[in-house]
């Protein structure tokens, strides 16, 4: 079959989310044909280029969210009247959106079913689809949406009874904002990509994200009835709050911003056909946010377990590691609470006074994870003298900070191999990657019961909570004097990576997903290639069974019934309208 793949800051570009994962899957699904469409997040990334792709990748498709040239569309009257009317709907339905929208409550508020079904999510809907529509037959809407009449629809909506209490205190440096950051999200409306050449004619649409990157998804499904598949490994709203919260952002824009990405989360989990998060974590989340449970299938990131099988699979699991050293793995970053780690291996050193902590990694990009990394090695010298700067002898200092491709870390698998207990101290986490390689290493772990921490380790480790440092010094002082332990906890650690964990089990989720959303897809269209011939699976087997369901589905049109013919533009007032 032919599946549309869609990124939005990741695949096929060398940096970005979710780029070894989709890699993984294209590679994986030989038999099948992929589509690529990417939404790139900025200029570098472009310039970085793209990775080497398999030759079941038939066409790739790009475009940038982080510019957009003027398009040079001038919209007659009648144009403008529909844009004033859709963009106003959609003004209005963000603004009155309920509070539970608002990052700041969406931990403790109703449901979210209850926040996104009824009147609001159909005006938002229809609005969004009547923009995409618009931007169809008028050739774009960038010009539109950065004009004065948008940021003019949005003071409107914010001004209305009823709209968020928030809103009503937004100021024009705060519409200015939001209007500028809904142009950037919508700019897929205005992309030539579901002509019946496009994704128009695969047969299922697969978007690697939520938000933007389904969004052309939304108009496949809208325009020509092709099923949408969305995974979330990481949920793009709740990604969306925590960015926000640590914005310089007035309060204002923060409600808008949070009720339009809640909104537009909404419409894709009411749209999609399938919705496959990667964690329980991210699945109540999604329900929190409108995903009707019948909808959802729980499908684990898939990883290489290759790599790390020669540490797994030493006859001793605990015999080729330093007894006494704690080790913890990943990206430098105050979500990992490095400091709380240190406060607590400070409380390990007092029962077990011979134990190091081997801290390997690199900051994250940017200054905020090198001023991160200096804070933490200033307090680890306070904590530990040896580790101040000065003469010393080897071995001395009880922490060391380390990254992988070093003298005494050669590979990540090295790394966690060097000690006796991995340590996750994260107050934030999503799926923790770090903890699933450390399973497949077979090493014993304390971990943090934050995000799908508790999901992923299953028993197989201890786990504390977050902020605790006596908590998490307490489990690792328990493990270090229990070698047998260890081994018991890391042998079955290891079993259960390889069968939840592992790129095989993925890639096979992924084939009979694909499979059975396109089984029960009836007939849209009669999709051919350009010789003439029908493309394999363009039409499912079980569509030629006769019934109601494939009646007048035979041939399917790109274009609504009532723009079946060419576009109008009404460039000029006509004579029987004027004054109107």
């Amino acid at each position: 079959m032919r599946i549309g793949l869609l990124t939005e800051g990741g695949y096929p570009y060398v940096s970005g989310d979710a780029r070894l994962w989709c890699d993984r899957l294209v590679r994986g699904l030989g038999q099948h044909e992929f589509d690529i469409y990417a939404l790139s997040r900025s200029e570098r990334q472009e310039d970085e280029g793209w990775i080497q792709l398999p030759p079941q990748v038939s066409r790739v498709r790009t475009a940038p969210l982080w510019t957009a040239e003027d398009d040079g569309v001038v919209h007659g009257r009648r144009a403008r009247r529909r844009f004033a009317e859709c963009f106003g709907e959609l003004a209005a339905a963000v603004c009155a959106a309920p509070a539970v929208l608002d990052g700041s409550e969406a931990a403790g508020g109703p449901t979210a079913v209850e926040a996104s079904c009824g009147v609001e999510a159909d005006r938002f809907g229809s609005a969004l689809y009547g923009l995409a529509e618009l931007a169809r037959d008028e050739g774009g809407l960038v010009g539109a949406l950065r004009s004065e009449g948008a940021v003019r629809a949005l003071e409107r909506a914010c001004r209305a009874p009823g709209a968020l209490r928030a809103a009503r205190t937004a100021r024009v440096p705060d519409l200015l904002s939001v209007a500028a950051h809904v142009e950037r999200a919508l700019r897929p409306l205005s992309l030539d990509w579901y002509e019946d050449d496009g994704l128009g004619s695969v047969d299922l649409c697969h978007a690697a994200a939520g938000g933007e990157a389904a969004l052309p998804g939304l108009l496949a499904l809208h325009f020509a009835g092709v099923p949408l598949l969305v995974t979330e490994y990481g949920v793009q709203l709740r990604a969306h709050y925590l960015a926000s919260s640590a914005a310089e952002e007035s309060p204002a824009v923060r409600a808008l911003l949070a009720a339009f990405h809640g909104a537009l989360a909404a419409e894709v989990y009411r749209r999609a056909t399938l919705i496959t998060p990667g964690n329980t974590h991210a699945r109540r989340w999604q329900e929190r946010c409108g995903a009707d449970r019948a909808k959802l299938r729980t499908v684990y990131p898939g990883m290489e377990a290759a790599r790390f099988a020669e540490v797994g699979e030493r006859a001793d699991g605990s015999g080729c590691a330093d007894p006494d050293s704690l080790v913890w793995v990943g990206r430098i970053e105050p979500a990992k609470d490095l400091i709380s780690l240190l406060h607590s291996f400070a409380e390990v050193r007092k029962e077990a006074p011979k134990t190091r902590l081997r801290i390997v990694g690199a900051p994250a990009d940017g200054p905020e994870g090198a001023l991160y990394l200096a804070h933490c090695k200033a307090l680890a010298a306070q904590l530990f003298p040896d580790e101040a700067e000065g003469v010393h002898a080897v071995g001395d200092n009880p922490v060391s900070f380390e990254e992988i491709g070093g003298p005494e870390v050669p590979s990540l698998a090295e790394a966690y191999a060097s000690g006796a207990v991995v340590v996750l101290s994260s107050v934030v986490e999503g799926f923790p990657i770090s903890l699933v390689e450390a399973m497949f290493c077979a090493r014993a772990t304390v971990s943090t019961d934050v995000g799908a921490v508790v999901e992923v380790i299953g028993g197989t480790g201890l786990v504390v909570p977050p902020r605790n440092p006596r908590a998490l010094a307490e489990a690792c002082v328990a493990l270090l004097r229990d070698p047998e332990r260890r081994a018991r906890l890391g042998a079955a650690a290891r079993a259960r990576a390889l069968e939840l964990f592992t790129v095989e089990q993925n890639i096979t989720a992924f084939h009979g997903i694909y499979l059975e959303i396109v089984s029960r897809s009836p007939v849209r269209r009669l999709v051919v290639d350009g010789a003439g011939d029908p493309l394999p699976f363009g039409v499912p087997a079980e569509a030629h069974v006769p019934g109601r369901w494939t009646e007048a589905r035979l041939v399917a049109t790109g274009r609504p019934r009532w723009a079946a013919g060419a576009p109008v533009r009404a460039t000029a007032p006509l004579p029987a309208r004027e004054g109107a």
